[in-house]
């Protein structure tokens, strides 16, 4: 069965909002049809927004419920609008940041050290989740799999996320790449799935035999929605990584700047941002370290030396 036509069959069992086109010969990527909202809230009169944009590390709809409530307290503390903008790639996040078309955004590890890199994206905030400012890649398969070990994934279907995304790309790439391996060489056919929680489903329904997901999401479910993951078991965990961070754009004024890193780090303090970020499995916000995203940086480096 040709490629193109055998991951579109597995797609489509996966999500009918699934759509799929050939990328290269074993990687295809997957389009999303869910409605990406470009704008969640109506600015009120008289009130210029603050414009956030998130990117889908999970899909859409759960991305709006993951960030709704935040974004509303964020927005009352700071007596102005907030606008959320989706995006359903973090390179689509970054272009938007640097040119300074939105305040803040939600990016992953990797998107903010190829923003530090490319125009001095700056961290504001980040959060800590299980007792660490850190996270970790998690390859996963069905549970009643017999893969135990990365090496027995050789020559089957794999899902990464985005292609930037460090947890859903660049540790498996990179992981491989000290094999000796790049993707395309070693599995049957990669896919790309746009969310963590899609590449959960692709593993848990089969029409994957693995997948590498951000640790966080994957507890995350386990918690709050364990259904979705108790068909899957962890086989490999990557070392920790500097978390997820808020950033904002070098050239970001400072009152903004100071006004939403306030909001965020004194959330834990309040009682009703107290009670959001339970909702979210977040104990509090922090002021993050570049150097934290030094082993992110040297993993860019290897595989940028390699091309």
């Amino acid at each position: 069965m040709p490629m193109t036509v055998q991951v579109c069959i597995l797609l489509l069992m996966l999500l009918a909002s699934f759509s799929c086109k050939k990328a290269d010969e074993k990687t295809v990527a997957v389009d999303l049809k869910e409605k990406m909202e470009t704008s969640r809230d109506v600015p009120e009169a008289g009130k210029i927004p603050l414009k956030v944009a998130i990117a889908a590390v999970v899909s859409p709809r759960e991305t709006a419920a993951y960030y709704d409530d935040m974004m509303k307290y964020a927005g009352e503390r700071a007596g102005r609008p907030i606008e959320i903008i989706q995006r359903k790639t973090y390179r689509e996040v970054n272009d938007l940041l640097e040119k300074k078309e939105i305040d803040f955004a939600f990016v992953c590890a990797g998107p903010y050290v190829t923003g530090k890199k490319k125009f001095g994206m700056e961290l504001l905030v980040a959060p800590m989740l299980y007792g660490k400012p850190f996270y970790q890649a998690y390859f996963i398969v069905r549970k009643d799999s017999p893969f135990k070990d990365l090496d027995g994934l050789r020559g089957k279907r794999f899902a990464f996320s985005d292609p930037n995304s460090n947890t859903g790309a660049l540790v498996p790439t990179y992981t491989l790449s000290l094999m000796g391996e790049t993707p395309q060489t070693f599995f049957k056919s990669v896919i790309y799935t746009y969310s963590h929680d899609n590449s959960i489903k692709a593993v848990s329904k089969g029409l994957v035999d693995g997948a590498s997901v951000d640790g966080l999401i994957w507890d995350y479910y386990h918690d709050k929605n364990p259904e979705l993951v108790d068909r899957t078991r962890i086989i490999y965990r990557s070392p920790l990584y500097g978390i997820p961070p808020v950033v904002v754009h070098p050239q970001t004024p400072a009152s903004t700047r100071d006004t939403l890193k306030k909001i965020f780090l004194g959330m834990h303090a309040d009682p009703v941002g107290k009670k959001i970020l339970e909702k979210l499995k977040i104990e509090k916000f922090i002021e993050p370290e570049d150097s934290s995203y030094d082993s992110v940086r040297k993993m860019q480096e290897w595989l940028d030396s390699r091309k």
